[in-house]
């Protein structure tokens, strides 16, 4: 590797870590958003909402990928990702700034949507640059290994992230954290942004680009020619359905939704959830340039579809074992004393409202019944029973729900809250998780396979994807379906999934959104999509 080569490398990974840590501080920070910027929102809806807001972010980075692809191709990749990292520096630090709900009311939520929207379409323009940017740098052979430096970036992001907040939550009380600390890491990002700036300003051009355009061989319509045209148009689906969108599921599953399920459904405290990820990210991130390079001698293809593979058989296991290991007390209460609510499906809602105390009430029984075991993060299962009635089972012992409506609802709340919190409590449902009784080391090695399947299916895709198109339109056709797979399947994993437990009560319920889809990318890119690597990219104008 020539020094000009490590350059472009450090430079365009240094850049994608900075965004990355930007954009995932949402992610990681989402409980006490929540309680800054949504106001008189009942903690279910406030969790399922503040991930939805996150998850708007991924939303518009298709988006970002259009514009941002197109100008890449028609401008440049150094121009392109320059202007990507400053839209993404300015609005994270601006978050840092943003008064709460309790200051200006609504404008609180709308304006952090809209500084998510900013990220989301500067992060869509980002990484089809950096990718492109370094796979047209490296020399025939070694396009997996180079590129594989790029897909460390996410989780390097997401670890510097976790050990800022860490570092910043040490320094004082719990209290103030909630209050205002949290605003720290987005604040230190402006620092982060000279310094990624300034190394950016020392690259040049792509050779590969710059070649291109001296030939006068550039694409004129670059959106054109990668999804007006079929030829084109059918790979990028490939791309998407065949490959990106197993990856994304895994990657956020692996990374994103293992850290809430240790904080909201193992209820273990939020640093040693956190610490417990960080050091899982550091033992499996050389593993993505491990996978980078072994895709240089055996293709791309087969390591992201056995990752997705492995995902699909063995995520109900692995997420058990961590109910094992990481909160014992809940594993083995919900299988001695079982939780069920009897109640008419009809009389039963889904525990989210959006819109404040108030607006939307959940005052039948059903919804009195699964809205309490739901706060106190206790699976349970619905049977069919009465209209108009709900009964909740402990085990043996039963409680009768009351109705919202009635004239004496404050009193039988508080006396069906204490009955139903001494009830638990007695059948092993702690409100924490006991940190004596977690076993860290096998919680981090789950955490860890859970990872190193990331790194399987992440650790490839910059390559294959650059491989699979032009020059004259890579930026545009690669970055379309990366980000719809990401932005759109990935990112909006954790909310769905936390909605559907908090529907079901099944606290393994949300592994299915990421195993049907991942199992529809093996399917299709067993059967449609063609193996890139060894692919002459110096041709392919």
């Amino acid at each position: 590797m020539t020094r000009e080569e490590r350059k472009v490398i450090f430079a365009s990974s240094l850049g994608t870590v900075f965004e990355w840590y930007d954009f995932y501080l949402a992610g990681s920070l989402a409980i006490e958003i929540g309680k800054n910027f949504l106001g008189g929102v009942n903690p279910t809806a406030s969790l399922i909402f503040t991930l939805l807001i996150f998850a708007v972010g991924f939303a518009v980075r298709p988006f970002g990928a259009i514009v941002f692809g197109r100008l890449g191709d028609l401008a440049g990749r150094k121009y392109t990702f320059l202007v990507t990292i400053l839209i993404m520096g300015a609005s994270t630090f601006l978050v840092g700034l943003l008064p709460g709900y309790a200051t200006i009311g609504i404008w609180a939520p709308i304006l952090f949507v809209f500084l998510r929207v900013l990220q989301g379409l500067a992060l869509g323009g980002e990484y089809g640059g950096a990718a492109t940017y370094v796979a047209e740098h490296a020399p025939a052979g070694r396009r997996g290994f180079y590129t594989s430096f790029i897909q460390t970036t996410a989780t390097l992001g997401l670890f510097l992230s976790l050990i800022v907040i860490l570092l910043v939550r040490q320094t004082m009380s719990p209290e103030d954290f909630a209050a205002w600390g949290w605003r720290i890491p987005f604040l230190l990002s402006i620092v982060l942004l000279g310094i990624s700036v300034w190394i950016r300003m020392q690259l040049h051009e792509s050779p590969l680009f710059a070649k291109m355009k001296a030939e006068g061989k550039g694409s004129t319509s670059p959106l054109r020619e990668s999804f007006g045209q079929w030829g084109n148009l059918k790979i990028v689906l490939l791309a998407l359905f065949g490959v990106a969108m197993g990856q994304a599921v895994v990657w956020y599953a692996g990374q994103f939704y293992a850290l809430i399920f240790l904080k909201s459904t193992l209820r273990i405290e939020g640093m040693t959830a956190e610490i417990y990820v960080a050091i899982a990210l550091a033992l499996a991130t050389p593993c993505f340039l491990f996978f980078g390079w072994l895709s240089d001698r055996i293709g791309r293809k087969p390591i992201i579809l056995t990752g997705c593979v492995l995902a699909c058989v063995t995520y109900f296991p692995i997420f058990g074992a961590l109910t094992h290991y990481g909160n014992p007390a809940l594993f083995e209460a919900r299988s001695s004393n079982p939780v069920t609510v009897a109640a008419n499906p009809a009389d039963c809602s889904v525990q989210f409202n959006p819109f404040g105390a108030g607006v939307i009430k959940f005052t039948s029984p059903c919804d009195v019944a699964t809205a309490a075991l739901t706060s106190r993060g206790v699976p349970y299962a619905k049977v069919d029973g009465p209209a108009g009635a709900a009964t909740v089972s402990v085990g043996q012992t039963q409680i009768q729900a009351y109705d919202g409506t009635a004239p004496d609802a404050a009193a039988q709340k508080t006396a069906f809250d204490k009955q139903l919190g001494d009830t638990l409590t007695a059948a092993g449902y702690a409100a924490k998780a006991d940190p004596a009784r977690i076993n860290a080391p096998a919680v981090i090695g789950l955490l860890f396979i859970l990872v190193l399947y990331v790194t399987m299916v992440y650790g490839p895709i910059a390559a294959m994807l650059v491989e699979m198109f032009p020059t004259r339109i890579r930026y545009t056709s690669m970055s379309l379906p990366y980000h719809v797979a990401n932005g759109w399947f990935g990112g909006f994993l954790p909310a769905s999934a936390t909605a559907i437990v908090a529907a079901t009560g099944d606290i393994y319920a949300g592994l299915w959104y990421p195993i049907v889809f991942a199992a529809i990318t093996v399917l299709i890119g067993i059967l449609f999509v063609r193996e890139p690597k060894g692919s002459d990219i110096d041709a392919l104008v």
